[in-house]
């Protein structure tokens, strides 16, 4: 299932949304199968689930039936029984193969409010123009220092929208960026701790990150629905 994180409800940590979707399991009735063992649990797998406070558009997630549903039901009862703003987009019925390992990549989109693109631009050059970027971050397993760099497949600066009636509006610089998944992850905050280490970028506005995409990789850098595997022509469309 492909499932999208929207508005203020990107701020829902991933632990929250995970019993937000069990009990939309309960209310809408789906025949969840359980493990086995004393403490019981539904069968709920995640795949490289976004940070809390980003925004997506493609998050997935697999579970395990006791009985065959149609999963355009499925999908519509599971999308109603969620708030507004996770929103189950699509559903299929798994053919074989692991989730996880059809995620290889991330497509990123960021927005840098008052930040000019030019300075962007510069930094951008800094940085895929760097063999390394060493950053630090705080993981579970304690502070670790990583290379930002090796990871990003593609780093774009798009220009500024237009506003409609023509007047200049704040600048707001936006950063597409293409990462390959690694271990530890590499994500689009990181690549802004890189952008400060090579250029000294510094946003005075805290950015706004939305994951477009996520999947397997194809030569030419583009990125590739993991549900299109398991798709056989009855496959659920996005509302």
């Amino acid at each position: 299932m492909r499932y999208a994180k929207r508005g203020p409800l990107r701020f829902t940590s991933h632990r929250d949304f995970a019993r937000a979707f069990e009990r939309a399991l309960r209310r809408a009735g789906v025949p969840i199968a359980f493990s086995q063992g004393f403490t019981p649990h539904p069968k709920i797998s995640y795949a490289s689930a976004a940070p809390t406070g980003v925004a997506s558009e493609a998050e997935y997630l697999e579970i395990g039936l006791r009985e065959p549903v149609d999963p355009a039901q499925l999908r519509a009862a599971l999308d109603a029984a969620l708030s507004p703003g996770l929103d189950v987009l699509d559903a299929v019925v798994a053919a074989g193969g692991n989730l996880p390992d059809r995620i290889e990549a991330s497509h990123w989109r960021t927005e840098l409010p008052e930040v000019e693109p030019a300075v962007l631009e510069r930094a951008v050059a800094a940085f895929t123009a760097a063999d390394e970027v060493q950053v630090e971050r705080m993981t579970k397993q304690g502070r670790r220092t990583f290379d930002a760099r090796a990871a990003v497949i593609r780093i774009d600066v798009l220009p500024s929208a237009q506003t409609p009636s023509g007047v200049p509006a704040a600048p707001c610089a936006i950063l597409e960026l293409v990462v390959r998944q690694v271990t530890p992850s590499v994500r689009p905050d990181d690549v802004l701790s890189g952008l400060r280490v090579v250029a000294d970028l510094e946003p005075p506005v805290s950015p706004k990150v939305i994951r477009l995409a996520q999947g397997t990789l194809t030569a030419q850098g583009e990125i590739v629905d993991p549900l299109d595997a398991d798709r056989d022509g009855a496959a659920i469309g996005e509302h």
